[in-house]
């Protein structure tokens, strides 16, 4: 497999050290003296799968035992559906050039949703997501969530000493009635599938600030295709005060009180990674799952999405 040759200009994620690296290391039962055993075992499975890629960078495997737990178990199913999302869901996972017109007006014009560079006390890594534009198109809107999984992509690798979990804190000022009109169902389920089922993500908290009556009934649209555990994290903030008890006002962006910096100059410099990226999101395109080839019965893509209560059978955390 070709190896990843970039060098990228800018180190974005500050990793955690010391004791807080430690306290992750514990709370994702991470052991250092077998952590690469549990990598080889893990590369060596995909090695066997007929219908996988047979072979994947180090670092994104890692990330997905870390998100596991490092039960080998539970990163195999992780890792065979992110292989079968790819294919399932092209509209995500094809023509990800961040430079592409398309996705350039969106980084540029229409949404913010740049990851952090530090992590909280307790070793989570947060991300902010805005709108700075009110109106977005239905195929805007898919983008959107593509851009989000471009990220979550770049931060499987870029990710080397592990997070404790993510917080998603969602400003909705600009969240206007054109976007809840074209939300897609069936979109957003993928969308909700690929995050809780096929990355190797800890989703502990989502904080709404700047709320609406518009954004409940957004939430109320999103709701069902959570898991229980993941509604009961949603918090809703009338002020942004509130924020400060979950999240230290000083990593924060200048905009919310802080000091690291300001939305737009995150966004830019992410969106310039995103783009320093494009060669290894084009080299991705053929490592995804093939279900002509897999053992047993081939993946629905129809029961996979389907409103038929197939969505929760899926739990696997």
């Amino acid at each position: 497999m070709r190896k990843r040759a970039m060098k990228l200009k800018t180190d974005l994620l500050v990793q955690p050290t010391g004791e807080i690296s430690k306290k992750i290391r514990e709370e994702l039962k991470e052991d250092l003296s077998t952590r690469y055993r549990d990598l080889a075992a893990i590369k060596e499975w995909l090695r066997k799968q007929p219908h996988l890629p047979d072979e994947w960078e180090d670092m994104p495997l890692m990330t997905f035992l870390r998100g596991s737990s490092f039960s080998l178990e539970k990163c195999k199913r992780k890792l065979d559906m992110y292989f079968t999302m790819r294919s399932a869901c092209p509209e995500f996972f094809s023509n990800r050039d961040a430079s592409s017109p398309e996705l350039k007006e969106i980084l540029k014009g229409k949404l913010q949703g740049p990851p952090l560079p530090g992590v909280t006390p307790n070793g989570r890594r947060v991300t902010i997501c805005r709108g700075i534009h009110p109106s977005v198109d239905g195929q805007q809107i898919t983008d959107t969530l593509k851009l989000a999984l471009m990220v979550g992509d770049v931060r499987l690798i870029e990710e080397v000493e592990g997070v404790a979990g993510d917080i998603y804190v969602l400003d909705a000022a600009v969240l206007g009635p054109s976007l809840l009109a074209r939300l897609s169902p069936t979109v957003i389920k993928k969308f909700m599938i690929c995050v809780q089922e096929a990355y190797p993500v800890k989703l502990k908290e989502i904080h709404i600030i700047n709320t609406s009556p518009i954004v409940e009934r957004f939430i109320t649209f999103v709701k069902p295709f959570l898991k229980d555990k993941i509604r009961k994290r949603i918090f809703i903030h009338r002020e942004l005060k509130d924020l400060y008890k979950y999240i230290p006002q000083e990593m924060l962006p200048e905009e919310y009180g802080g000091q690291c910096g300001t939305m737009e100059e995150l966004q830019d410099q992410w969106t310039q990674k995103l783009i320093e990226y494009r060669d290894w999101f084009k080299s991705q395109d053929a490592l995804k799952a093939n279900e002509n080839l897999r053992p047993g019965k081939p993946t629905n893509y129809d029961e996979l999405f389907g409103i038929d209560g197939s969505f929760r059978q899926l739990a696997i955390d």
